[in-house]
């Protein structure tokens, strides 16, 4: 028997769980919280007792036995921008989760479950590369303006999780020998140039820069922006949502799906073949864009997340970023097996984990 672990990852409505043997998926489920019963909970924070539980009722329905657990890993939360790799959970990133210090999230719950069943049980927890990992070489930093200088907050897990594997099954070699564009395609959308293990340039997938994607709207015209903003003074959570979570597709079409997408442009849809088309397109030029930041120098490009499995827009993308790199398509996102792999990385003496 390998490795025992399990890992935890918190949603605004449900509790991901996975029990791992080894890299080996033992089994995996979805725990539903009821949106009322959330609602009643003043704070994320205040959720915990209520998850924590599920998740422990989850294990048992399972037939698993949390005494054999080699260790626990959380997905990581919002804290401060900190490099990639392994965490060990410690109390000051506790603190900073509960108290929700740089934002609040359900994934700020992550860590304080993952250590609450070690603890039980003594062995490590961990968080594996949460979206605040931060890389970015100091000129991608700056903007045209000193005090907006662009953040990297990206889809840090499953970007770094399939770099590894293209890395180890196509060219066996490690990771950190390499430079590649990585572009995740979800309800967010963040493209990133990996150079020899880090992420030198990334967009912001959260605060609005970027391609537009099923749910945001993505870089705009900023005078147009200004304009708007100075003649409708929206309300600022009504903006907000307007830039995240009721952008992109969901303000061209109406749905966020990409199922609903596809099957519209199966359909002959005129207007969601131009968006899926726009879509691809913006998501072209920022890979291109990356490949500036590797001054050429690309070994390869991923195409992942939940949008790649929409072979319309994965073709668009590749008849126009080919000429810089071979392009390997790795649909979905496998966040669970990602955490695993941070924990077996470290049980098995490959990494060691950092201290935040």
């Amino acid at each position: 028997m390998g490795f025992q672990i399990l890992t935890i990852n918190p949603g605004s409505t449900s509790t991901k769980v996975a029990w791992f043997d080894d890299d080996k998926l033992v089994w995996k489920d979805s725990v539903e919280h009821d949106a009322v019963t959330l609602s009643q909970f003043p704070s994320i924070a205040a959720q915990f007792e209520l998850r924590a539980s599920e998740v422990e009722k989850a294990v048992e329905k399972h037939g698993s036995d949390l005494n054999t657990l080699d260790a626990v890993v959380g997905r990581g939360g919002l804290l401060r921008p900190i490099s990639s790799g392994v965490y060990s959970v410690n109390e000051t990133m506790l603190k900073e989760l509960i108290d929700a210090r740089y934002g609040e999230h359900a994934s700020n719950l992550g860590a304080p479950i993952a250590h609450a069943i070690a603890s039980k049980v003594g062995c490590p927890a961990f968080i594996v590369d949460p979206v605040v990992v931060d890389e970015m070489d100091e000129i991608s930093r700056l903007s045209g303006w000193p005090e907006l200088p662009r953040k990297s907050i990206f889809h840090a897990l499953n970007q770094k999780a399939v770099a590894r594997r293209v890395a180890r099954d196509f060219f066996s070699v490690p990771y950190e020998q390499l430079n590649l564009i990585v572009a995740h395609l979800g309800g967010g959308i963040s493209i990133g140039a990996h150079k020899k293990g880090r992420v030198v340039d990334v967009n912001n997938a959260l605060g609005g820069e970027g391609p537009m994607s099923p749910e945001r709207a993505g870089t705009l015209p900023i005078m147009k922006l200004a304009d708007y903003l100075y003649e409708h003074k929206p309300d600022r959570k009504e903006f907000s949502k307007k830039l995240v979570g009721k952008g992109g597709w969901v303000a061209h079409l109406g749905t966020n799906s990409g199922k609903d997408l596809e099957e519209r442009v199966k359909n002959g849809d005129e207007h969601a073949i131009l968006i899926l088309k726009a879509t691809g397109y913006q998501i072209s030029k920022w890979i291109a864009q990356m490949a500036v930041a590797l001054a050429g120098e690309v070994d390869g490009i991923i195409i992942t997340g939940g949008l790649a499995y929409i072979p319309e827009l994965v073709d668009f993308i590749q008849e126009r970023v080919l000429w810089i790199a071979p392009v390997f398509v790795v649909p979905g996102e496998d966040e669970m097996l990602a955490l695993a792999e941070g924990a077996l990385r470290v049980l098995r003496g490959q990494e060691e984990a950092k201290t935040y």
